[in-house]
């Protein structure tokens, strides 16, 4: 493994970082000033996507050591992640959150990065 590898695995986890902080600071907003706008603004839905976190977290930690393998894990998960958005959480929670600017920006946002780590780790796979 030579240091460009290792270097777009850590920016990778760095996008990633960003990405599901900002992901849970919003849905922590969503559960608290939001709360009861949808079945998915309240404390209990927010509670219940810990699970979702807890393996972001280990993704970016697998990327952050540099496993051999770590590129594929995160780039799998991105782009699991990336469907996810596009054809589950978009057409389904955000139109049920009724959404406005601060939605979309984070929707946009979180998508684009995830985009971003993903680009990265396929430079990564790629041997480049």
């Amino acid at each position: 493994m030579n240091s460009i590898t290792n270097s777009l695995m850590n920016d990778a986890a760095w996008v990633l970082t960003a990405t599901f902080i900002l992901s849970i600071v919003y849905e922590g907003y969503r559960a608290t000033v939001h709360a009861g706008d949808s079945q998915y603004d309240s404390t209990r839905a927010f509670v219940e996507q810990l699970p979702f976190y807890a393996v972001a977290t280990a993704v970016i930690a697998v990327l952050f050591v540099g496993h051999d393998w770590a590129a594929w894990v995160g780039l799998a998960f991105c782009c699991v992640v990336i469907l996810i958005s596009i054809f589950y959480y978009n057409p389904r929670i955000m139109l049920a959150r009724k959404p406005g600017l601060v939605d979309w920006i984070e929707d946009l946002v979180f998508t684009g990065l995830l985009f971003a780590a993903a680009a990265q780790l396929v430079y990564e796979v790629a041997g480049r």
